[in-house]
Protein backbone atom coordinates (compact mmCIF):
# COMPACT_ATOMS: atom_id res chain seq x y z
CA UNK A 1 0.00 0.00 0.00
CA UNK A 2 1.16 3.45 -0.73
CA UNK A 3 1.27 6.27 1.77
CA UNK A 4 -1.74 7.98 0.15
CA UNK A 5 -3.83 4.84 0.47
CA UNK A 6 -2.82 4.42 4.13
CA UNK A 7 -3.87 7.98 4.92
CA UNK A 8 -7.23 7.51 3.21
CA UNK A 9 -7.86 4.21 5.04
CA UNK A 10 -6.93 5.58 8.46
CA UNK A 11 -9.88 6.89 10.47
CA UNK A 12 -9.81 10.57 11.13
CA UNK A 13 -10.25 12.07 14.55
CA UNK A 14 -12.99 14.28 13.15
CA UNK A 15 -15.43 11.34 12.75
CA UNK A 16 -14.73 10.22 16.33
CA UNK A 17 -15.33 13.73 17.59
CA UNK A 18 -18.62 13.90 15.63
CA UNK A 19 -19.92 10.63 17.16
CA UNK A 20 -18.84 11.72 20.65
CA UNK A 21 -20.69 15.03 20.29
CA UNK A 22 -23.79 13.21 18.99
CA UNK A 23 -23.73 10.90 22.03
CA UNK A 24 -23.44 13.90 24.36
CA UNK A 25 -26.37 15.57 22.57
CA UNK A 26 -28.54 12.44 22.95
CA UNK A 27 -27.67 12.23 26.66
CA UNK A 28 -28.50 15.93 27.07
CA UNK A 29 -31.90 15.37 25.43
CA UNK A 30 -32.61 12.42 27.72
CA UNK A 31 -31.60 14.40 30.81
CA UNK A 32 -33.77 17.32 29.65
CA UNK A 33 -36.71 14.93 29.22
CA UNK A 34 -36.33 13.60 32.77
CA UNK A 35 -36.04 17.15 34.12
CA UNK A 36 -39.16 18.27 32.24
CA UNK A 37 -41.10 15.22 33.46
CA UNK A 38 -40.16 15.93 37.07
CA UNK A 39 -41.37 19.53 36.73
CA UNK A 40 -44.72 18.36 35.31
CA UNK A 41 -45.12 15.72 38.06
CA UNK A 42 -44.34 18.33 40.72
CA UNK A 43 -47.23 20.53 39.50
CA UNK A 44 -49.80 17.70 39.61
CA UNK A 45 -52.11 17.46 42.64
CA UNK A 46 -51.07 14.86 45.22
CA UNK A 47 -52.57 11.39 45.19
CA UNK A 48 -55.68 10.99 47.36
CA UNK A 49 -55.12 9.72 50.89
CA UNK A 50 -56.92 6.53 52.03
CA UNK A 51 -59.59 8.53 53.91
CA UNK A 52 -60.33 10.48 50.70
CA UNK A 53 -61.05 7.31 48.72
CA UNK A 54 -64.68 6.48 47.82
CA UNK A 55 -66.56 4.34 50.33
CA UNK A 56 -69.57 2.02 50.10
CA UNK A 57 -72.96 3.62 50.75
CA UNK A 58 -74.39 3.14 54.26
CA UNK A 59 -76.84 0.51 52.99
CA UNK A 60 -74.04 -1.65 51.55
CA UNK A 61 -73.23 -2.49 47.98
CA UNK A 62 -75.78 -1.66 45.30
CA UNK A 63 -76.84 -4.75 43.40
CA UNK A 64 -78.03 -5.19 39.85
CA UNK A 65 -81.76 -5.27 39.21
CA UNK A 66 -82.99 -7.46 36.38
CA UNK A 67 -86.40 -6.61 34.98
CA UNK A 68 -88.16 -6.51 31.66
CA UNK A 69 -89.11 -3.05 30.48
CA UNK A 70 -91.55 -1.92 27.81
CA UNK A 71 -91.34 1.33 25.86
CA UNK A 72 -94.13 3.86 26.08
CA UNK A 73 -96.34 3.95 23.02
CA UNK A 74 -95.68 6.48 20.27
CA UNK A 75 -98.53 9.00 20.13
CA UNK A 76 -101.09 8.24 17.39
CA UNK A 77 -101.53 10.90 14.73
CA UNK A 78 -105.13 11.67 13.75
CA UNK A 79 -106.02 11.18 10.10
CA UNK A 80 -104.87 14.16 8.09
CA UNK A 81 -102.74 15.39 11.00
CA UNK A 82 -99.17 16.55 10.82
CA UNK A 83 -96.45 13.93 11.32
CA UNK A 84 -94.35 14.29 14.46
CA UNK A 85 -90.71 15.23 14.08
CA UNK A 86 -87.97 13.37 15.97
CA UNK A 87 -87.59 16.41 18.21
CA UNK A 88 -91.19 16.05 19.35
CA UNK A 89 -90.57 12.41 20.32
CA UNK A 90 -87.83 13.11 22.85
CA UNK A 91 -87.80 11.73 26.39
CA UNK A 92 -89.61 8.54 25.49
CA UNK A 93 -89.53 6.63 28.76
CA UNK A 94 -89.90 2.96 29.55
CA UNK A 95 -91.97 1.29 32.22
CA UNK A 96 -91.67 -2.05 33.99
CA UNK A 97 -93.28 -4.88 32.04
CA UNK A 98 -96.35 -6.63 33.45
CA UNK A 99 -94.84 -10.03 32.58
CA UNK A 100 -91.75 -11.14 34.44
CA UNK A 101 -90.54 -13.55 31.74
CA UNK A 102 -87.64 -12.51 29.62
CA UNK A 103 -88.31 -12.15 25.89
CA UNK A 104 -86.79 -15.02 23.91
CA UNK A 105 -86.01 -15.43 20.26
CA UNK A 106 -88.02 -17.77 18.12
CA UNK A 107 -86.87 -21.37 18.21
CA UNK A 108 -84.25 -22.09 15.56
CA UNK A 109 -83.12 -18.50 15.07
CA UNK A 110 -79.98 -16.83 16.27
CA UNK A 111 -81.72 -13.64 17.31
CA UNK A 112 -79.69 -11.41 15.04
CA UNK A 113 -79.76 -10.46 11.42
CA UNK A 114 -77.32 -12.52 9.39
CA UNK A 115 -76.53 -14.83 12.29
CA UNK A 116 -75.93 -17.75 9.94
CA UNK A 117 -78.82 -19.89 11.11
CA UNK A 118 -81.58 -21.31 8.95
CA UNK A 119 -84.12 -18.98 10.50
CA UNK A 120 -87.66 -19.75 11.58
CA UNK A 121 -89.49 -21.99 9.11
Amino acid sequence: MSTAQMQLAAGSGLASLFFFLMAVAVLALLAGGFWMNSRIKYREPPRPRPEEQPHLPPGGAVHEIQESREPTEIPQIPKGGRALTPYELTNMHTRPSATKTRPRWSKGTSGSFGGGGLGAH
